[in-house]
């Protein structure tokens, strides 16, 4: 940590432990790109950002998607108005959980599967409106009693209310296998993206006025890594704010809170 030739540190530990490494590289004056989930807890994630401001390093946090072009299309075609009013979202993303992975163990990934691709729709409603939630209500249920899921929940569906009116309903699973995707409904037409999640073979499908879209990504590897290390490292070589810094991982942490509270879950 105190090593002067290290400028910066990634943090890609299991859920639990970003705070405290994050925290002890802010001390050792490093710059901190940390995965999502930020942390395990809304306490957890406003102490991260306090530290890295005292020790004055960034904080950003690995919201991949955000620098992704795919994704990053799609922002723009509804920024542009090429939907009309945007409506209702849907979205997913899940799978089938082996048994003795670690995101199984509370103690270390905080929760279940909202905690780790629960996530990605939740942040994407965010990115894809541009607003923030108003109103959230969840359930939570566990089907299969194999053994897997007795400290952490199997399934979590939540909706979202945002101060537009657009409705969003998500849901996030361990027990089966589940496409990360998203689709948009506009007045003008419709935006759905496959694999919206994946780090790879995403595609966006698009119907609108008229006009209709099958756009592969445009790039054959998983820019979006190199996307977000590159503007990682121009905001610590220029002293500039990070598009996705620890005040948006703790904006998740404290929806995450929500989603849990509404379904009947304690974290």
């Amino acid at each position: 940590m105190h090593n002067p030739a290290v400028d910066a540190v990634y943090v890609a530990l299991p859920n639990s432990m970003h705070a405290e490494y994050t925290i002890r590289a802010a001390k050792a004056a490093k710059h901190v790109l940390c995965e999502k989930p930020m942390s395990t807890n809304v306490a957890e994630a406003e102490a991260m950002i306090a530290a890295c401001k005292a020790a004055n390093v960034k904080l950003m946090i690995a919201y991949r998607c955000h620098y992704e072009p795919t994704n990053l299309r799609a922002i723009k075609l509804i920024r542009d108005g090429a939907l009309g009013k945007v409506q209702a979202i849907e979205s997913t993303f899940g799978f089938n959980m082996a048994p003795g992975e670690w995101r199984l163990n509370k103690k270390l990934a905080g929760g279940g599967p909202l905690f780790d691709v629960g996530i990605y729709s939740l942040n994407a409603c965010r990115y894809l409106t541009g607003e923030e939630p108003e109103d959230i209500k969840a359930f939570a249920s566990t089907i299969d009693h194999d053994g897997r899921f007795n400290e952490v929940e199997e399934n979590v569906s939540w909706t979202m209310r945002f101060p537009s009116g657009i409705v969003a309903a998500c849901n996030t699973t361990y027990g089966a296998p589940m496409e990360g995707y998203y689709r948009v409904h506009g007045s003008k037409g419709w935006l759905h993206v496959d694999e919206a999640f994946s780090y790879d073979g995403l595609r966006l499908h698009a119907d609108f006025s008229g006009t209709q879209l099958d756009e592969p990504n445009p790039s054959k590897d998983p820019s979006h890594f190199k996307a977000e290390a590159d503007h990682f490292s121009h905001c610590v070589q220029n002293n500039l704010e990070p598009k996705s810094p620890g005040e948006e991982g703790l904006k998740d942490m404290r929806y995450i809170t929500q989603i849990y509270r509404s379904a009947g879950i304690t974290i």
